[in-house]
């Protein structure tokens, strides 16, 4: 069984090299064609040599096509796996500082709030790219699987604009169900029958089961009772305590897309727990942790060459649903996951056009979606506020709108929490111009903030603001000290490449 599998972002190292390994696990995929492409030669290098050391070690004749000529990539490509970050770290670092000036304190950044809002405007520019080079040079049919965040703006534009079939595909939810089923003193997520429904990074446990007994309101209690999590996950059981249903994401990541935890500088340290990680709601945590983990890959790559290669063995498969995906579609064995999907009435009270994360059902006939029916009414309220920045955002994106991308940014809950609309007006302005190389569709709005930012007068900012809850990046030096625990982040780091 002979497919092609084309990786988009090829150079992001933790993504790539597991989800190769994972495909190729597969028995029946070892006589695949894999290519990778990439705009950074230097990562496509590195991350090629590593991936081919490991074909080599378990024995396979495949020879990785790897190429900067994505349209040679992606040739008769079956499927294509995206995992860019458009911009790299240095617009990903214009998301997180520009914002600080005017108060929006974010965590992560790549979702929702303005820092989600101005990648969504890079990413979607750069899908429907692929998007056109897939239709028409890739295998009829070719599925795209997506991990690029903003997930459900990326997902929304490729189906809705770029005419080939996403599945926006994330792994939050999988680790939150790893943490409940520990907080109910289960072994793991296998242990039990999960359903969740919402938005992807903004979905809910809706029905969590252990041999058909539902379990979801003994959640709270369990993670009362746990000292780690009531100082890990605050605002996760705030939320719980509130809306009734736990939330997929982080307690950073969730902090950032409501209006409630992180608009007042001296009230936002109740709610994160700074010293154990980052992803708890650490100001600008993921970007200290990406440029890091990049910063210690390059430095650390010749040690990377000298470890043993990978085993493509079944009990060494990771979780993502990439691979199992596939593997359902080409052999017909079932696989149940939660995908980003076109709603189209699958949750009935969030508005048909948007993408929703819900179970699927795979094989070999393809993906299938049931019904959910209405979400929690709180759970959709607060569900249908991030849909409208969404659509906003998306539509701002493939028209080039600067109106609908200001509106969207007045809409998202935290920026509006936190800004007045002249302010949001500024600060879009200045965030078009920072990011100019990166949005093609924005060049008259481009030259017209140049000349609002000129012209002026400009509102005060907080320049030089480091956020309530900051840390310092580390040195190479400082990383050396904990060599292994930062080799196993550069490994993690996902989607840092650039278009």
């Amino acid at each position: 069984m002979s497919i092609k599998v084309t990786f988009i972002g090829a150079g992001s190292l933790g993504f790539t090299r597991g989800l190769l390994s994972d495909i190729l696990t597969v028995p029946e995929f070892r006589d695949s064609r894999i290519a990778f492409t990439d705009i950074n030669p230097d990562n496509l290098d590195m991350v090629t040599r590593l991936c081919q050391r490991d074909i080599d070690a378990n024995g396979l004749d495949i020879k990785i096509e790897s190429t900067l000529d994505r349209r040679e990539a992606l040739k008769g490509a079956n499927y294509v796996i995206n995992c860019v970050r458009i911009g790299g770290l240095e617009a990903f670092k214009t998301d997180i500082e520009i914002p600080l000036k005017y108060g929006v304190d974010q965590c992560v950044g790549d979702t929702l709030c303005t820092g989600g809002i101005m990648y969504g405007q890079r990413v979607v520019a750069a899908m429907l790219d692929f998007c056109k080079d897939i239709r028409e040079v890739a295998a009829p049919g070719a599925i795209m699987l997506n991990y690029s965040n903003p997930n459900a703006m990326a997902t929304w534009a490729a189906n809705k604009y770029g005419g080939v079939f996403t599945l926006g595909l994330c792994h939050g939810e999988m680790h939150g169900e790893d943490q409940i089923a520990k907080a109910l003193g289960f072994e793991g997520r296998k242990d039990l029958d999960v359903i969740c429904a919402g938005l992807n990074h903004q979905t809910w446990y809706i029905s969590v089961k252990h041999k058909g007994e539902e379990l979801k309101d003994k959640i709270l209690d369990a993670y009362l009772a746990d000292e780690e999590l009531c100082r890990t996950e605050k605002v996760r059981i705030d939320m719980l305590k509130r809306f009734g249903y736990y939330s997929t994401e982080s307690n950073g990541h969730l902090s950032e897309y409501v209006s409630w935890y992180r608009k007042r500088p001296d009230d936002l340290l109740n709610w994160i727990d700074l010293p154990s990680s980052w992803i708890n709601g650490e100001t600008g945590g993921y970007l200290r942790v990406c440029t890091e983990g990049r910063t210690w890959f390059e430095t650390d790559f010749p040690n990377w060459m000298k470890e043993p290669a990978r085993e493509y063995t079944p009990e060494k498969r990771g979780m993502e649903h990439g691979s199992y995906i596939i593997e359902s579609i080409e052999t017909g064995r079932p696989y149940r996951g939660h995908f980003n999907v076109m709603n189209n009435g699958t949750i009935t009270n969030l508005p048909d056009e948007c993408v929703v994360e819900v179970p699927c059902y795979v094989d070999g006939n393809g993906v299938s979606i049931p019904k959910v029916g209405d979400l929690p009414l709180g759970c959709a309220a607060v569900c249908s506020q991030s849909v409208w920045v969404q659509k906003l955002a998306v539509e701002a994106a493939v028209h080039g709108d600067v109106s609908l991308l200001k509106q969207a940014c007045m809409m998202d809950p935290l920026t509006g929490a936190v800004c007045n609309p002249p302010e949001i007006w500024q600060m879009v302005d200045e965030m078009l111009v920072a990011q100019a190389q990166w949005l093609p569709q924005y060049t008259e709005a481009i030259e017209a903030a140049k000349k609002n930012l000129a012209e002026g007068p400009l509102l005060p900012t907080k320049e030089g603001y480091e956020g309530a809850a900051r840390l310092k990046v580390k040195t190479v030096e400082e990383m050396a000290l904990e060599a292994e625990k930062n080799r196993a982040l550069a490994g993690a780091a996902a989607k840092e490449n650039v278009k």
